[in-house]
């Protein structure tokens, strides 16, 4: 999107908001370029999301310890018919 300064003072909110989203926001003066409006933060694109969330799900996997099931965890409390010791 390409506009003048004296056009953006009046939609300066809306521009901003085109910015953070990812838009190109130009603004001329006198027709030439003078100002670009960028984000402060770039946004991750969807690939480094995946490679990311790949990553915490393996770290994750390796930290899980195979042990009795939470269904199972309170056995040593009960008899074998069923009744607390």
């Amino acid at each position: 999107m390409e506009l003048s300064v004296t056009e953006a003072k009046a939609r300066l909110t809306e521009l901003v908001r085109r910015a953070e989203a990812g838009e190109e926001v130009l603004l001329t003066r006198h027709g030439q370029p003078a100002v670009r409006l960028t984000p402060a933060k770039q946004q991750a694109d969807a690939d480094k999301r995946r490679t990311a969330i790949a990553a915490a799900r393996s770290a994750a996997a390796n930290k899980r310890s195979h042990g009795p099931g939470a269904a199972r965890s309170q056995d040593f409390l009960y008899d074998d018919r069923g009744l607390p010791e």
